[in-house]
């Protein structure tokens, strides 16, 4: 974990303590757990509360992308860079002093690392230790049905849980390995702002690193093969994003095939196509945000017999393997590659494996949001109105725009909306869409209601502060509730309010 300070070394202390000595493995465990990522960790929490003897098995960082690469660095830039942001507009924008210079990237990114090493205590060995687990660092391979080998020893299990997360997928580019290119495994490592930045991929992960850098000052282009951003999300909510960054200075490239990439010295070079035209770069870092491959290699998944293809551990709904006595959540098996998805797996999938499928659930019974956190927000629960065509589902829609919002307007934030489909008809939420600053804190009102099976007119009677931006979805069920008002009903209200005049 670079660069080698205070703050890293006392990440590690916590991660993989470089004087950790491995347990006497138990004769039997009720629950090995392979990853100590999110997935993992919540496993082996819950199983030992309940009173289970569990393994926990990790072969690099406690805490896994999340805590060490992914969510918690990832929101430490993007506090930073919003707050530089918000320095050199708030003159224009709220007669606020003027900024000036160019800020010190180096202390944004050791920012960063004391904040994660402050978190760490939370994922550490010494921790779960604590709650009884066996933590054991090393490489884990399955060597039977019921075995698994560690560091030179054996652990015999009742249940094992893979949880081995992803890692980023570096697209088959020619001299693209060879230009030692920047992932989320390397990026929050930099001590040094990149003048010119490369990225490659225009989902969440590309966009946000794209308008924190550029807010940071760095020369920002994406590159994206697809034919535009955010291609999960809502077509419209991906424009509103992809506006934002361009005034940021991102410069896009949508459908675009990368042919070549090379490095020389300090400086890579990429040569890509749009509809026969030629694209040259040079750039002084390249970030790949392209994808994510899961960790499935060197486990010994077909000495377990435990099914699985290049997008995975295969699992049912209970999120049991082809061996009976194996479980797989999380970003190795799942389609929804996200922290929280993984925990919520965790908490279903952990009863399944110890009380013979009873006590847990199933993963259709899960309602996963998920959210971009550029500036600003987009927040994602459900289905897209191009899911629902492609799956020739009826539906309507109403969307809300965030310009009417109070809260939006005495902030300076009026761009984005609210957007929910409905089964035809009726008030039935299929999905819905929220792009705004604090999208995710607010997406969450619309999933518990979603879960609940709430229609969207529970939303009318939900007293909310003034002014919020969630006032947005109270109005979203007035409008559903003035569509119901047909002709003829007005009609009769009139008659009504005639007569009693």
């Amino acid at each position: 974990m670079l660069p080698d300070d205070v703050h890293n070394r006392a990440l590690i202390a916590h991660v993989h303590p470089p004087d950790w000595k491995n347990p006497t493995a138990a004769a039997r465990y009720q629950l090995v757990v392979i990853g100590g990522g999110t997935a993992g960790l919540v496993s082996a929490a819950i199983a030992a509360g309940l009173g289970a003897k569990v393994a926990l098995i990790e072969r690099h960082l406690l805490g896994g992308d999340c805590l060490n690469v992914g969510c918690v660095p990832s929101k430490a830039v993007l506090r930073a860079s919003r707050a530089w942001h918000q320095a050199r507009s708030a003159q224009a924008e709220f007669g606020g002093p003027a900024a000036v210079g160019e800020g010190d990237f180096a202390a944004v990114m050791e920012r960063l690392r004391k904040l994660r090493a402050g978190i760490a205590p939370i994922d550490g060995a010494p921790r779960f230790a604590s709650l009884g687990v066996d933590v054991f660092l090393g490489d884990a391979r399955f060597t039977g049905h019921e075995t698994i080998e560690v560091a030179g020893q054996t652990l015999r299990f009742r249940r094992a849980m893979i949880a081995t997360g992803a890692r980023a997928a570096l697209p088959p580019i020619p001299g693209l390995a060879d230009a030692n290119p920047l992932t989320n495994e390397t990026v929050f490592s930099l001590t040094a702002r990149p003048k010119r930045l490369a990225i490659i991929g225009a989902g969440p992960i590309g966009l946000e690193m794209a308008q924190s850098f550029a807010r940071f000052g760095s020369h920002v282009t994406v590159l994206n093969a697809d034919a535009r951003a955010m291609p999960r999300d809502d077509a419209d909510a991906a424009r509103v994003v992809e506006a934002s960054l361009t005034r940021d200075g991102v410069v896009f490239h949508h459908d675009v095939t990368i042919t070549q990439v090379a490095r020389e010295g300090n400086v890579t070079t990429l040569q890509a196509t749009h509809d026969g035209q030629r694209i040259a770069l040079a750039v002084d870092a390249l970030l790949v945000a392209a994808g994510r491959t899961p960790n499935t290699d060197s486990l010994g998944l077909d000495a377990a017999g435990v099914q699985f293809t290049k997008t995975g551990v295969t699992v049912n709904e209970k999120f049991r393997t082809s061996n009976s006595r194996v479980y797989a959540i999380g970003d190795v098996s799942s389609r929804f590659q996200f922290t929280h998805a993984a925990d919520a797996q965790a908490r279903l999938a952990v009863p399944n494996a110890l009380f013979f499928g009873l006590g847990g659930g199933k993963s259709s019974s899960l309602v996963i949001p998920w959210t971009t956190y550029t500036s600003p927000e987009v927040a994602h629960v459900g289905h897209t109105s191009e899911a629902l065509e492609r799956a020739g589902t009826p539906f309507d829609t109403i969307t809300m725009p965030m310009h009417d919002n109070d809260r939006a307007i005495l902030e300076s934030d009026t761009e984005g909306f609210f957007r929910v489909h409905l089964a035809r008809g009726t008030d039935q939420m299929l999905g819905a869409t929220l792009v705004c600053e604090g999208a995710g804190d607010m997406i969450g009102e619309v999933v518990s209601a979603m879960k609940r099976g709430d229609g969207l007119r529970s939303f009318s009677g939900v007293i909310r502060p003034y002014p919020t931006r969630a006032a947005i979805l109270g109005r979203a069920a007035d409008q559903y509730n003035r569509g119901r008002l047909t002709p003829t009903a007005k009609r009769v209200f009139a008659a009504f309010f005639r007569a009693t005049t």
